[in-house]
């Protein structure tokens, strides 16, 4: 079966970030890996901006996210704390996926750099787009020096604001700005496709660690 993901963005520059960090330490990121179904859990600060940031949730499956533990701590059932943080924060995407490439692949470890990329497709195109992505994109880009990892997802609940996301975990961050990965990322095949792309939304992301 393949794996799902859970991911959220958010701008907390309206929140107290003193809070927000302890929130999702102490209550959120517990909560959520007590579930069934939930396999790890990462953090994520975006390299040109410290009040952008991503949780990512490698999932057994989708349907991890209708289950009656999960139902349990989201949806209605949100915390009073986590109401209160939420309200404060700018949602900048929530997603949820199944993997599609490679599969049943896992966060991979080791990454102090992660490249999200999220977006739409022209209808017309996208049996062309999904051709390019996984014939040419993708691998070339998972054959980057400094890539640990590169999965691609399609969304599985209807109500997201994007239907294809890839995160790529990477050795750093720099990574994403090398020269081989331009020449990866930069082909004939690529520009082609580009003017299909609808909503697109790039993060260059670092891990987060907690100040002590």
């Amino acid at each position: 079966m393949a794996k799902g993901l859970l991911f959220m963005a958010f701008d907390f520059s309206t929140a107290h970030a003193d809070e927000f960090h302890d929130w999702y330490d102490r209550e959120h990121v517990p909560e959520r890996l007590r579930v069934p179904g939930f396999i790890n859990a990462e953090r994520w600060i975006a390299d040109d901006n410290p009040m952008v940031h991503v949780a990512i949730y490698d999932l057994d499956s989708p349907g991890v996210l209708t289950s009656a533990p999960y139902m349990a701590v989201g949806g209605e059932n949100q915390s009073v704390w986590t109401r209160r943080v939420t309200g404060m924060c700018r949602r900048i995407m929530r997603y949820e996926g199944e993997q599609i490439a490679p599969g049943d692949a896992v966060a991979a470890e080791g990454a102090d750099g992660l490249l999200v990329a999220s977006m739409n497709v022209d209808p017309t195109a996208e049996a062309a787009f999904n051709d390019w992505y996984g014939t040419e994109h993708l691998p070339q880009l998972a054959a980057v020096p400094g890539v640990l990892s590169a999965r691609r997802y399609r969304v599985s609940d209807t109500a997201s604001e994007r239907r294809y996301l890839s995160l790529y975990h990477l050795r750093d961050s720099d990574v994403s700005r090398s020269d081989a990965w331009a020449k990866a990322s930069n082909t004939p095949w690529t520009e082609r496709m580009r003017p299909h792309l609808r909503d697109l939304l790039v993060l260059r992301m670092h891990r987060y660690q907690r100040k002590a």
